[in-house]
């Protein structure tokens, strides 16, 4: 007996609606710090300051990925995706970490070209003050995102937070590299754009692997075990033939295999797939469980 529990989608995409608020104030914040720092680092010599306000540049464009791969897993299932468009949110983040990774390089490769390219200028007090008010910033946009995310379970919103907490190390990084500079060491400021670069690459990879794992169907060992301790709790499961779960955007699907009493009608089953489905979604808020009942056979001598 095969039993699917379709989960209302009411509150799902209620939570990527949410998401996408999230989405927005990433967006709004890159656009107004990166100007203030290109502007800033330009006008006074900053070159961290000019690595930290380009990844917020590029920063605009990853949010504005995650923004479309919030739309599109909007969509309802179709004939071409009875699932739904929930993987959209992932193929974002993806999307992101390659735009990270892309401009980490760029500002490691115009560092170490300006590190070995002559004297270097200490740059204007003004600078440090802006690299400060900027990681200020960020940190509270990272713990809205951030709470926002693990509220909703989205993997891109999520991913957006970690870049928001990247952002925030990398002007504390420069606001280090400015101050040092300005006490008498010219080329802390490029090295800490060194530093800018190597978080920004740090960060892309981790969005990378997730993303890349959540793709390829890969799976947390221990949540499924966690989940498999769950089911084989439940009165009248005999025991746990097989049991699968993978990623799908801010969702996880589950396949488990259960046995029974052989001797229970259709009905008491039934019920025990019920049971199943219930604590999957009451305690691990699972939006889709596929239940296989089959008879439980003691192996005999």
């Amino acid at each position: 007996m095969l039993k699917i529990l379709e989960v209302p989608e009411l509150d799902t995409y209620e939570n990527i609606r949410q998401g996408e608020r999230g989405a927005w104030l990433s967006i709004a914040t890159y656009i107004v710090l990166s100007g203030l720092k290109l502007t800033v680092g330009y006008l006074f010599l900053s070159e961290a300051l000019m690595a930290d306000g380009l990844n917020n540049a590029t920063d605009i464009v990853a949010s504005v990925a995650v923004l479309i791969g919030l739309r599109i897993s909007q969509k309802p299932p179709d004939k071409d995706h009875p699932y739904g468009h929930y993987r959209a949110e992932t193929i974002a983040a993806l999307v992101a970490s390659f735009i990270m990774a892309m401009i980490g390089i760029q500002v490691l490769i115009g560092t170490v070209r300006s590190l070995f390219g002559g004297a270097h200028e200490a740059p204007g007090m003004l600078t440090f003050w802006v690299a400060i008010g900027s990681s200020i910033v960020m940190f509270g946009v990272y713990s809205y995102n951030r709470r926002l995310a693990q509220r909703i379970k989205s993997q891109a919103l999520m991913a957006a937070a970690k870049d928001n907490l990247s952002d925030a190390l990398v002007s504390i990084g420069a606001a280090i590299g400015i101050i040092g500079a300005r006490m008498g060491m010219p080329w802390l400021d490029p090295v800490a754009a060194l530093a800018v670069g190597v978080i920004i690459c740090k960060t892309a990879w981790e969005i990378f692997y997730s993303a890349t794992h959540a793709l390829t169907d890969g799976f947390d060992e221990e949540k499924l075990q966690s989940l498999q301790s769950a089911v084989a709790g439940i009165k009248g499961v005999r025991e746990i033939k097989d049991i699968k779960a993978r990623i799908h955007g801010s969702n996880v699907l589950v396949d488990v295999i259960i046995l029974v009493d052989p001797t229970l009608t259709l009905v008491e089953s039934h019920r025990i797939c019920d049971e199943v489905e219930k604590k999957m979604k009451r305690k691990h808020d699972i939006m889709n469980i596929h239940v296989h009942v089959e008879p439980f056979l003691p192996a005999t001598p």
